[in-house]
């Protein structure tokens, strides 16, 4: 792929170690879902709907300046709150879920997260299960591409997630036959390399 200006994934260290070699123009942006996770583990039950709001004012915000004192603030008051851990992983990882806001301000809903794409993976695997095994693997890469083809023609293709899905369509469905075990296989979708803007 040539061209590629942003990836969307969980922290996955090994992920971003091969983005960097092999994509060293991209950017790589920390999926805001799964960081509000990580952060969330770290704060009692009782306590969590307080800082999840405080963590997506973090992302509400105007502009990245903003977004950063937002985040600085919100780190404060953790602290306030005695929530060291969940303090420190916001002072470790906000950073690394605002690089989508150094890219127009229409596609950052979209690019926030990986969510729409782990949806679609889900759709994939759950399809591939049924069959089981496969006789061969251009029977799975059929499956997977009509599964794919009909997501862009439907509705779930036109919605706010996905517009031009058929470009990602296409892309997807000239995967080399090597990916075909990945996806007839049950999918850590997270550790997989979400989502590329070409």
């Amino acid at each position: 792929m040539k061209g590629v200006r942003l990836f969307i994934s969980d922290k996955s260290l090994g992920l971003i170690e091969v983005l960097a070699d092999f994509y060293p123009e991209a950017c790589w942006q920390r999926c805001v879902v799964h960081w509000y996770r990580n952060v969330l583990t770290a704060v009692p039950r009782g306590k969590a709907k307080e800082v999840a709001a405080m963590l997506k004012a973090i992302h509400a915000q105007e502009d990245l300046e903003a977004a950063r004192q937002k985040a600085k603030a919100v780190a404060e008051k953790l602290e306030e709150m005695r929530l060291a851990k969940a303090a420190r992983i916001v002072r470790e990882g906000a950073e690394e879920t605002l690089t989508y806001m150094s890219f127009p301000r229409e596609h950052w809903l979209r690019i926030r997260t990986n969510n729409p794409l782990e949806r679609i993976l889900k759709e994939v695997r759950r399809r591939t299960r049924v069959v089981g095994a496969f006789p061969d693997g251009k029977s799975a890469l059929m499956l997977v591409t009509a599964r794919l083809r009909h997501i862009a023609g439907t509705r779930y293709g036109k919605n706010q997630f996905f517009p031009n899905l058929s470009r990602h369509v296409f892309l997807l469905s000239i995967l080399p036959s090597a990916m075909l075990s990945y996806f007839s296989s049950p999918i850590n979708a997270q550790s997989f390399l979400s989502f590329a803007i070409l």
